[in-house]
Formats: C-alpha cells, sequence, structure tokens
C-alpha cells in the first residue's frame, strides 16, 4: 500500500511559526486548522504499471528542493490541491505557475488536480497541455508519457542561485572598492 504523509505545511494556515510566541497573543493565530502536524514517514514514489509518479499534496509545490528531491526516481509529479481557500483570487493561478515551473526545473510532466482551483496537465517543457479552469466541475481525460532522468537543476538546485547571488556580491564590492581607489 502507498501512503504520502504531507511534509511541507502552509505557514499560518497549517501551521504557526513560533508557535509559542504567536498563539494566544494575536486572535488571528488562532485558526481552527493551523496546528497540524507535518508527516513523519519517508515518503516514496508511487508505482502505476512501469512508471513512477511523485505524489505532492498542495502547498509542496511552491518548493524547488522539495519537488527535485521528491521527484528523483519520478517519470512524471502528481500535485493534489484544495484550492478553496484562494476564493476568486490570483492564487490559483500563481499555484499553476509554480507547478509549470516544477515542469521546466525537472523536465518531467505535472499532473494538477484541484478541487476547484485549476486542474490541468503540463509537459515536461512547461506548455499546458490540457486545463480546466476555476470553479468548472469536469474531468480530464488523456495520456500522459512520463520522462526520466535527471536535469542540471535537479543536480544544483539552489545551490546555483546562492552561487549567483554570492558572486553578484563578490562584484558589486569589487566594483565600488575599485571606483573608490580611483578618485
Amino acid at each position: 500500500s502507498f501512503q504520502y504523509d504531507k511534509s511541507k505545511l502552509v505557514p499560518f494556515g497549517e501551521y504557526v511559526p513560533f508557535e509559542r510566541l504567536l498563539r494566544g497573543i494575536i486572535k488571528f493565530f488562532d485558526l481552527p486548522m493551523s496546528s497540524i502536524s507535518k508527516g513523519n514517514a519517508r515518503n516514496t514514489l508511487l508505482p502505476i504499471k512501469s512508471s513512477y509518479i511523485s505524489a505532492n499534496i498542495c502547498y509542496e509545490v511552491v518548493y524547488p528542493d522539495f519537488i527535485a528531491r521528491n521527484s528523483s526516481g519520478a517519470n512524471l509529479i502528481l500535485t493534489l490541491s484544495n484550492d478553496a481557500w484562494f476564493g476568486a483570487s490570483i492564487g490559483p493561478k500563481q499555484h499553476m505557475q509554480m507547478a509549470q515551473m516544477r515542469a521546466i526545473e525537472n523536465s518531467k510532466p505535472v499532473i494538477r488536480v484541484t478541487n476547484n482551483g485549476i486542474t490541468g496537465v503540463i509537459d515536461h517543457k512547461g506548455n499546458f497541455v490540457k486545463t480546466l479552469p476555476q470553479f468548472v466541475q469536469s474531468e480530464l481525460e488523456l495520456s500522459v508519457t512520463g520522462r526520466s532522468g535527471e536535469t542540471f537543476y535537479n543536480r544544483v538546485r539552489s545551490s546555483l542561485v546562492l552561487f549567483l547571488v554570492v558572486m553578484t556580491c563578490i562584484i558589486l564590492i569589487t566594483r565600488k572598492n575599485l571606483l573608490r581607489s580611483t578618485k
């Protein structure tokens, strides 16, 4: 049997950061569902026929490194989401765009299933194959071909961004010092 325990919780929605300090002080932080515990089980890939699916829940798709780690060895990425709390805001579109980025970073198709947000399939290049608009009750039927292998992003993840930030700081400091010395 397959079990997936949600590991990345929504801050202030499913848990309160610094709970001991904030809970009780400000009424806003005493939300009914804001004391959920993250799962302890090591999340594994869901085997289906000759493929493996990286299953993720809702907000987890926001974390690029988390998805890269969870989708290692997977052929496609699945994300299930309850977008009801977004209402008619831009939230579901942003959530779908984040799923689109995970497809590009990992070069794997993403299947995004929601209760009332935007449901759809994104190919490994980030193209929307088929979508259902928000608040439309329907179903999608299509064939999705998974992909295997690692991308450059899978190997370096956010360390590339950190490297670029450090290099930019070094260049700016060096440039500032050179400008000072020429005056």
